[in-house]
């Protein structure tokens, strides 16, 4: 695995910017990883997969170390707000849960009190802080179908209200019709 700092200036680069969020993803994850006993995300990659709670700054740096991806079916997003990481080793369904602490904003707060800006105060303390202080890790069983793993679709259906093609028994059947979530209601747009 890689130093906190290369993979802090790997996440910089990625990212577009060096923030808190970015820290603690990178670190996050390097604990994540180690709870698992993967000391190098490229060797474990077809082994893993990532659960990410919140789509902000911390998401990308999770990705970044891990290799996991939303394209490979290796990073899922669920929406619940939390700078929160699941890890999942899928051999042996092992799952680990790194939650960030809310009281390590305030304790990074109080570090660093020559640096005058708070969110550069923030990252700073975030590098050197002890992780115990940083996150609260747990372990966690994750439910797995086998339509949510990695690789090619298992099954693939027309929408009989659209004709659109959907992937992996996402589809919804309603009043005997087999629908998309779109043409079921469930739809974040609109044509």
């Amino acid at each position: 695995m890689k130093s906190l700092a290369e993979y802090l200036d790997l996440a910089a680069e990625s990212h577009g910017h060096m923030c808190p969020g970015q820290v603690l993803g990178v670190r996050m994850a390097m604990r994540g990883l180690a709870e698992l006993g993967f000391d190098d995300p490229v060797r474990f990659r077809k082994r893993l997969m990532t659960f990410v709670e919140i789509d902000r700054c911390a998401t990308d740096a999770v990705s970044l170390v891990t290799g996991c991806r939303l394209g490979k079916r290796s990073l899922k997003f669920v929406d619940y707000g939390k700078v929160a990481a699941t890890f999942v080793d899928l051999e042996t369904r092992r799952a680990v849960r790194v939650l960030a602490r809310d009281d390590s904003r305030a304790k990074a707060k109080s570090m660093f009190p020559e640096i005058a800006v708070e969110s550069k105060r923030q990252l700073e303390a975030y590098k050197v802080m002890d992780e115990a202080e940083l996150f609260v890790v747990e372990n966690v069983t994750v439910n797995l179908a086998p339509e949510d793993l990695p690789g090619r679709p298992r099954s693939r259906v027309a929408c009989e209200g659209c004709g659109e093609g959907i992937n992996d028994g996402r589809e919804l059947r309603v009043n005997g019709r087999v629908l998309c979530r779109s043409c079921a209601g469930e739809n974040y747009y609109r044509k």
